[in-house]
């Protein structure tokens, strides 16, 4: 029988090689006809008497990039529409029905009664995984590339087939728990030293190493099937178990606030699963998976964290027409921290850059920052002294701005201020080759009124980079009112090759990321003012799903940077763009108390000599607040709100404003651009999970009682009396790359 993903050869010792290739695509995904493509295979060479065993690897790069995951946002689709014709018994039937069968596909290829090998030569997540958990053996290439694991967690999902069952049956609880809970992949010599694989040989022996280990008498059992068959610490209610269950409850409690179902699922899985027989846990598996791919947050996690990212990577929001540009050598103008940090991760990627400065020693200095960074990866394992050198050669340092003859993109990342800016743009474009495209990387100034000092402003676009930029993912690009298709495409392409996540936004101050955090810090502000113990503000933060507290982010941006922007705005657009007693309290706490944050190790918080304990809350805190408010009289699940919808709405203004014109852009910026609640899905999917409507009267509702920050948008109250959602008012484009 012929197949249009797999290769099925059976050579002479009766060994039949299953290999996996879909066409067209780069990498296997677990998809619709994968699935039955397999459990034919799996019928097929289990009824054939001449084969004797089966080993199962991939004709591409990597063995399986995991679960198409827009195949389950089908299968939701298809629950909603039997939901409504059939009732819920029917629609929860079809859906765990749809959602085992891959799980049996797997125990059918354990328990088919002939050895199954699984030659693993790169990439295996998730159900990719999954698969090679289910075959009796499992050998791995020698490739330094190659990473194991599970990390349907970290897009609201967690391993439905067989991954939560199978992992804690060969890893102790502690670790299984550990791979389960951060899907974290693993190195091959990391996944045997864990029991996960059995060898690891070099590339060229590898489906070799898989045929001898059958041909030397491989058993086509599991270790669970096996009678005996121990757990690796002890039963569950052992005192192993009893020492690691309670703490791990705890510590699951600790990082998720319980606000994200498939966490808490996998809890329960292993907890039950390891109480039962395999079958029985399976089964108990596939139950909890069917019940969070009907959750809200699983929905919203699948579309923002991998349908929309992968969208947005791929270019969709690139203009049409524009033919590829290759970016191959760039300049940044401006060798200080972020200017370095730009300049380090393009040539990581693997271009050419020009470090400009005003004198040769500050632009040395920028060079140096990119060398420590390197060198800090090379003493943690996580890269070798040679690619070091190799990424240090690519960056030049310079004073001389002739450099910049033969560049292909400028990046200018000088101090934040007009004059200086418009100086450095005049310095620049008497060197520049005609079609050069020129970028500013500002978190404030308006790209529009900076183009007035570029002559082709065409040519001119924002690159808005987040700090720290070698692990920040996300990038704003900013159109300025003329900016051009060509500068657009180029900017895009550039973000592309360094690995990092473009959303592309329209003028205004703040663009839309900055517009959203701010919310964010002064809502913090906010609460200080009122009295909220500054602990209860840090915590309820964390407990709406915000990475870290308002108070200890305004420390990591610094104060008197915020000072210096509530100045500028101030100027700007007059006294009442800023809140007087927020400023008040900024010019007490860097003024007058000399607190500028983690960089002076003073703000919010006192920070202690590296290495030497943790931060902590400053005990001046309180003098500085006009009253303290009793922590027990405070609404906990309002001060939740009232973090994500102060952001949330402002979001939606920017959709209002036409700062944002795609949902997909305002929902991944704001989970990879400052930590929005990733379980909500964004920002915007925040809003349309919730219902536009009892949105706008929560709104209302936090507006009468602490002000016109909370009062939506005419666009949204129009959305909510209409009974509309952004993704539906405001379709995403699709558009290939």
């Amino acid at each position: 029988m012929a197949f249009k993903n797999f290769k099925v050869e059976t050579d002479s010792d009766g060994i039949a090689l299953v290999t996996w290739d879909i066409p067209g695509r780069s990498m296997n995904v677990l998809d619709e006809t994968s699935t039955s493509e397999l459990e034919a295979i799996l019928k097929e060479t289990t009824a054939d008497a001449a084969v004797k065993g089966v080993v199962i690897t991939s004709a591409k790069d990597a063995f399986c990039a995991g679960a198409d995951l827009s195949m389950l946002e089908g299968m939701n689709i298809e629950y909603a529409k039997v939901l409504k014709e059939k009732g819920e018994i029917a629609a929860n039937e079809m859906l765990f029905a749809q959602s085992r069968r891959f799980s049996q596909v797997l125990r059918g290829i354990e328990t088919c009664g002939k050895p199954w090998a699984a030659a693993i030569n790169g990439l295996a997540l998730g159900g990719g995984f999954e698969v090679t958990l289910s075959c009796h053996y499992r050998v791995a290439g020698e490739n330094p590339k190659t990473r194991l694991g599970l990390p349907e967690v970290k897009v609201g999902l967690f391993p439905g087939a067989g991954g939560t069952q199978r992992v804690p049956r060969l890893v102790p609880p502690q670790d299984a728990m550990t791979i389960l809970l951060k899907g974290d992949p693993v190195t091959v010599e990391k996944a045997k030293a864990l029991n996960l694989i059995h060898a690891i040989v070099p590339m060229a022996d590898l489906v070799k190493a898989a045929k001898d280990w059958i041909k030397g008498g491989g058993k086509a059992i599991a270790p669970w099937d096996e009678k005996g068959f121990k757990l690796p610490a002890g039963p569950v209610f052992s005192k192993a178990g009893m020492m690691m269950f309670p703490a791990g409850n705890a510590i699951y409690r600790r990082e998720t606030y319980d606000n994200y179902p498939a966490a808490r699922a996998i809890m329960s899985c292993v907890y039950e699963g390891l109480q039962l027989p395999i079958d029985a846990a399976l089964r108990v598996e596939s139950r909890y998976f069917t019940q969070v791919l009907r959750s809200k947050e699983a929905a919203a996690m699948i579309r923002s964290l991998f349908l929309s990212m992968q969208d947005l990577n791929k270019g969709a929001r690139r203009p049409q027409g524009v033919p590829p540009t290759k970016v191959k050598k760039i300049a940044v103008i401006g060798a200080g921290f972020m200017g370095a940090s730009v300049g380090y991760v393009s040539a990581r990627a693997g271009l050419d850059v020009v470090l400009i400065d005003r004198d040769q020693e500050s632009a040395d200095k920028g060079k140096a920052h990119a060398k420590s960074v390197i060198d800090g990866l090379v003493a943690k394992g996580r890269a070798k002294p040679a690619d070091a050198d190799t990424i240090m050669a690519r960056i030049t340092p310079t004073a001389d701005y002739a450099a910049l003859k033969d560049v292909d993109l400028v990046i200018e990342a000088v101090f934040e201020d007009r004059k200086v800016k418009a100086d450095t743009f005049t310095k620049a474009q008497e060197y520049l080759k005609p079609d050069v495209i020129f970028a500013s990387n500002t978190s404030t100034l308006p790209i529009t009124s900076l183009a007035e000092s570029f002559k082709d402003q065409g040519k001119f676009v924002g690159i808005h980079f987040f700090s720290p930029v070698d692990k920040m993912m996300l990038v704003e690009i900013i159109l300025g009112k003329n900016t051009g298709d060509l500068a657009l495409a180029t900017a895009l392409d550039y973000v592309r090759t360094i690995g990092k996540t473009p959303i592309v936004v329209n003028d205004s101050r703040g663009f839309y990321a900055n517009r959203c955090v701010g919310r964010y810090i002064a809502e913090g502000n906010e609460m200080f003012l009122e009295g909220v113990p500054p602990a209860m503000i840090e915590n309820t933060a964390k407990m709406a799903g915000m990475p870290v507290g308002p108070l200890s982010l305004s420390d990591e941006v610094a104060l008197d940077l915020g000072l210096k922007v509530m100045k500028a705005t101030e100027a700007d657009l007059g006294p009442n763009a800023v809140n007087p007693d927020q400023k008040k309290l900024m010019i007490e706490m860097v003024e007058k108390q000399g607190r500028l944050g983690r960089k002076n190790s003073k703000g919010f918080y006192d920070y202690p000599e590296k290495g030497k304990g943790q931060k902590s809350l400053w005990a001046g805190l309180a003098a500085l607040q006009p009253r303290q408010l009793d922590p027990d009289t405070l609404d906990v699940e309002e001060l939740k709100q009232r973090f994500l919808v102060v952001q949330a709405v402002e979001a939606a203004r920017t959709v209002e404003d036409h700062v944002i014109t795609d949902p997909r852009e305002a929902d991944v910026g704001s989970i990879l651009g400052f930590g929005f609640a990733p379980f909500t899905g964004g920002t915007l999917s925040y809003i349309d999970f919730m219902g536009t409507k009892k949105f706008v009267e929560l709104c209302h509702k936090l507006e009468a009682k602490y002000g016109s920050r909370f009062t939506p948008p005419k666009l949204l109250v129009e959305m909510a009396a209409k009974g509309e959602t952004f993704y539906g008012r405001f379709p995403p484009k699709k558009q290939a790359a």
